[in-house]
C-alpha cells in the first residue's frame, strides 16, 4: 500500500487542533497556499506538533517549494522520533535522508490498521495483485523438480495482512499460522476462517520466539511482505531456522535495475536481484526458483517484481533452471 497522508495525533492544545483541521478543509478545498499560512501559524504556536509538520511538509511538496517540504519534513521527524507518520521517508524520497531507511513498527502499523476494511478490493481490483497466485506456482514448480508432494504440515504465513495468500494456500496445510503487525488486518483474516493460529505482533520478535520453541514449518510464504524492509537478510536467517529439514521458504519482492535497496517512490523497497541472491545465501538458504513476475499495478503499469523459492535442505541443495 502507498500513503495517504497524516493520520491525526493531537497536539495536546485545542486551538493548534482546531487551526490544523481548518487548514485540512481549505487544502480539501484546493486552497493549498491558505492552508499551508494556517498550517505554519499552527507550528509556529505548537512546535512539537508532528501531524501540523508533516501536513504542511506535504502541502509544500505539492506546491513545488522542495527545500521547504525538506525543512517541514525534518521538523516532523524530530518531533516523531518513532516516525509514525512517515517523515523519514519522505526525506529520503526527496534525496534529503537516509537513502533506504527503515520503517518503524508504528508506521507500518498505521498504515495497515488504515487500509484494512479496504484492503483486499484496493489490492485485487484496483492493483490486480497476484502475489498469492504467483507464489503457490512457483512453489508447484520447486516442488515437481524436487520430487516432494505438494503438501504441508504446518505452514506460516508471515505477514498474512487480511489472509489473502492463506485462502490461496489453506487447501495444502494440516496447519496454517498467520503473523501481522496490524490487529485490524488480523482481524479480518480471524473472520475468514482459514487460519488455525494468528498472531498479532512483529515479524522479528515472533521469529524468536518460535526458534526459541523449537516450531517448524514445511513452508514459510511471505506475499507482498518484504516491500517494507530494507534489510531481508534477519529475517531470512530467522526463517531459515525455523524450516523443518525439508522445508522451504517462498516470497515476493518488487525490484530495480540499480544495485542494492532502493526506496521507490511509492514508499516500498525494490531489492535487485543480486542483493536478493547474496542475501538468500548468507542465510544458509539454496536458491530453488527465481522468477521476473509483475506482481501488481500501479497507475495502471506492471510493477516489477520477483518471485523467490529457497530452502535450506543439503539432501536438495539443487537450482531450478530459470
Amino acid at each position: 500500500m502507498t500513503e495517504t497522508g497524516p493520520l491525526f495525533v493531537s497536539s495536546g492544545d485545542l486551538v493548534s487542533d482546531r487551526r490544523y483541521k481548518a487548514a485540512v478543509e481549505l487544502a480539501a478545498r484546493g486552497d493549498f497556499a491558505s492552508a499551508a499560512d494556517v498550517l505554519l501559524q499552527t507550528v509556529e504556536a505548537a512546535p512539537g506538533f508532528a501531524t501540523a509538520w508533516f501536513a504542511l511538509a506535504a502541502i509544500r511538496d505539492r506546491l513545488g517549494d522542495r527545500d521547504g517540504a525538506i525543512a517541514a519534513f525534518a521538523a516532523a521527524s524530530r518531533a516523531d522520533p518513532d516516525d509514525y507518520h512517515g517523515a523519514r521517508l519522505q526525506l529520503a524520497r526527496l534525496r534529503a535522508g537516509a537513502a533506504a531507511p527503515s520503517m518503524t513498527e508504528p508506521y507500518v502499523r498505521r498504515l495497515f490498521d488504515q487500509y484494512a476494511g479496504r484492503y483486499d478490493t484496493a489490492l485485487t481490483v484496483d492493483l490486480c495483485y497476484r502475489g498469492p497466485a504467483l507464489l503457490l506456482d512457483a512453489v508447484k514448480s520447486a516442488l515437481a523438480h524436487l520430487q516432494h508432494p505438494l503438501r504441508f504440515g504446518q505452514l506460516l504465513d508471515l505477514g498474512c495482512g487480511t489472509g489473502l495468500a492463506g485462502s490461496v494456500f489453506r487447501p495444502l496445510a494440516a496447519r496454517l499460522v498467520g503473523i501481522d503487525l496490524s490487529s485490524a488486518m488480523i482481524a479480518r483474516a480471524q473472520a475468514k476462517g482459514d487460519y488455525d493460529r494468528l498472531v498479532v505482533g512483529n515479524l522479528a520478535a515472533f521469529l524468536s520466539d518460535e526458534i526459541a520453541s523449537a516450531a517448524k514449518y514445511d513452508l514459510v510464504v511471505a506475499a507482498d511482505v518484504f516491500v517494507y524492509l530494507n534489510d531481508l537478510g534477519p529475517v531470512l536467517a530467522a526463517i531459515a531456522r525455523v524450516l523443518a529439514p525439508r522445508g522451504i521458504v517462498a516470497f515476493t519482492v518488487e525490484t530495480h535495475s540499480g544495485a542494492g535497496v532502493a526506496l521507490l517512490p511509492t514508499l516500498r523497497f525494490a531489492h535487485s536481484e543480486l542483493y536478493l541472491r547474496e542475501a538468500i545465501a548468507a542465510a544458509g538458504l539454496n536458491l530453488l526458483v527465481l522468477e521476473s513476475a509483475a506482481i501488481r499495478t500501479e497507475k495502471g503499469a506492471p510493477v516489477a517484481g520477483l518471485v523467490a523459492v529457497a530452502n535450506a535442505s543439503r539432501a536438495d541443495r539443487v537450482t531450478l533452471p530459470r
